[in-house]
């Protein structure tokens, strides 16, 4: 159930300029994506004004709408969902009638984008495969997200966001050195492979722009999740260093970790020798370690750790955060709360660039919304609208975009295009 009071408590979504170009404007985008990877790609496109279609089967559409929390007042528009599909269209459309197919042909026709992350082989059974597509319509971009790439030998393999971050090195890095590895919590692999895939698909278009063409567009999890492991890799590649858990410590950078003061645990990254400097000089007042010639150098640093955390730990348990927080804002100490993620939310900072707030939804009256992050002052995103639900939008796009009259669209039905519950 969810809690309409918190959030009509929300403030509403701040108004945009209606005016205003998009730059994504008559782009259209066919979308056979489902889960996160493929949905919050082409969800980015929608924010900036493209016209995404998403197509579902009828009735049930995608399985992401059935991850939890849940309102009863919405059965097929969880939370989740809810995150990943906003500013969409959906068609509900069933893809194993010749009608229902006809329809997807069609619809790519008219397309700029198609976008799938189904697993390898679908789309070769529905007969919309890039072969086939190209001939539909040379001007395509089409783009295919999967776990290990559509050709070698494990073309074949599912995959989701924790596998992807045990099996490139990234679960191996995460962690204290006395336990196993762990995953990350949020679905970063996931969320990293369609902010790649949204780079990829601007790109094809800003190629199509000079030349005309369409192309074939790939993005796997797993080649994302080991640009994921971060510069580990070029350190292993280079020396044969194995990354090692260091908990909240940095292995490169000293001191860095979190600390506690009296009333709240923070973090503290000292990223070069300057920051060294002002944390010790400005901030604890001790300017002799500040400028010790051993500890003023980070590789020194490195092996003097413990004795430097304890002296931190020391001082730091003197006084509370509101103590702390201003000194260490005024000497240029990259630092911040340990925070749960409904503080992080509620923040100031969170407040103060509009990160959370409410959108309207045609049932609930409100849903909440998390903003994009990108930011153009010459054609921003356009105002958010709610996740749609299954098949909402499939008499408008069969009207609107294929320009079906409604003798049509009744001999699609009769055909079984649209499934059990029709348009």
């Amino acid at each position: 159930m969810f809690d309409q009071s918190r959030i009509n408590a929300l403030p509403e979504a701040p108004p945009t300029d209606a005016g205003a170009p998009r730059v994504l404007d008559g782009v259209r985008v066919i979308d056979f994506t489902h889960f996160v990877a493929g949905p919050l790609a082409t969800m980015t496109l929608a924010d900036f004004g493209a016209d995404v279609i998403k197509i579902e089967s009828p009735g049930k559409g995608d399985d992401f709408r059935y991850y939890p929390p849940h309102d009863p007042e919405l059965p097929a528009q969880g939370a989740p969902y809810l995150w990943t599909n906003r500013n969409k269209r959906s068609l509900g459309l069933d893809m194993k009638s010749p009608a229902g197919l006809a329809v997807a042909k069609a619809l790519i026709e008219s397309a700029d984008v198609l976008v799938e992350n189904f697993s390898t082989g679908v789309m070769e059974r529905f007969g919309l495969d890039w072969e086939t597509c190209r001939k539909l319509n040379p001007r395509l971009i089409y783009t295919s997200v999967s776990a290990y790439g559509r050709s070698g030998p494990y073309a074949d393999r599912l995959g989701f966001d924790p596998v992807a971050q045990a099996e490139s090195g990234f679960i191996s890095m995460n962690g204290y050195p006395d336990r196993q590895g762990v995953r990350s919590g949020a679905a970063v692999m996931d969320t990293a492979t369609a902010i790649s895939a949204t780079n990829a698909i601007l790109l094809a278009l800003l190629a199509r722009a000079k030349d005309g063409k369409g192309q074939f567009v790939e993005v796997a999890l797993f080649d994302t999740a080991i640009l994921m492991t971060g510069f580990g890799a070029m350190q292993h590649l280079t020396t044969g260093y194995e990354p090692r858990r260091n908990g909240n410590t940095s292995p490169d950078t000293c001191p860095s970790g979190v600390f506690e003061c009296q009333d709240m645990p923070f973090y503290i990254n000292c990223g070069n020798d300057a920051i060294f400097v002002r944390l010790f000089e400005q901030v604890l007042e001790r300017p002799d370690i500040a400028h010790d010639p051993v500890l003023s150098r980070r590789d020194a640093r490195l092996a003097e750790r413990e004795r430097l955390f304890r002296i931190m730990e020391e001082e730091f348990a003197k006084h509370p955060w509101s103590h702390w927080q201003p000194r260490l804002r005024a000497a240029g100490v990259p630092s911040g709360e340990v925070r749960t993620l409904a503080q992080a939310l509620a923040s100031d900072e969170a407040r103060s660039r509009g990160l959370v707030h409410r959108i309207p939804h045609p049932v609930k009256g409100w849903i909440p919304n998390v903003a994009t992050p990108l930011r153009l002052s010459r054609t921003p995103a356009v105002p958010a609208r709610a996740a749609p639900a299954v098949g909402a939008d499939t008499q408008a796009i069969l009207s609107e975009v294929l320009h079906f009259d409604e003798a049509r669209i009744r001999e699609l039905r009769e055909a079984g295009a649209f499934g059990a519950r029709s348009v």
